[in-house]
């Protein structure tokens, strides 16, 4: 009789990295190199806990990693997006999606619109 295997485990294989668009309007573009669209590949989990990567951590990843601006509190206020920034994933409300614990999916498109404007 034959056996049968177990088939690999996550973790015995890295996972492929995600591709996705990032988009800023509102005058949040001019944050983030006057780029208004960025075709990024983020891992699909997160460094320090392996879970899936999700808006959260994306955040942090644009921050860290994208962001050339230093007004950071612009774009972030205490580790979460600032208030006035809509977020759109997959031209829905973020707020109908889980928010900040949305997981990041292959090819979602992620729009962050300033609804705060100088005068």
């Amino acid at each position: 009789m034959g056996s049968i295997s177990n088939p690999p485990s996550p973790s015995a294989s890295p996972l492929q990295p995600l591709n996705i668009t990032v988009e800023f309007t509102g005058g949040l573009e001019s944050l983030f190199s006057n780029k208004r669209k960025h075709t990024l590949s983020v891992p699909a989990t997160t460094a320090s806990t392996c879970e899936p990567t999700t808006i959260s951590s994306l955040v942090h990843h644009l921050v860290e990693n994208v962001m050339q601006d230093q007004r950071r509190e612009l774009f972030v206020l205490d580790g979460a997006i600032r208030p006035g920034i809509l977020v759109l994933i997959n031209d829905a409300d973020w707020e109908l999606e889980g928010e900040e614990k949305y997981r990041i999916q292959q090819g979602d498109n992620i729009l962050f619109v300033s609804t705060l404007h100088g005068g």
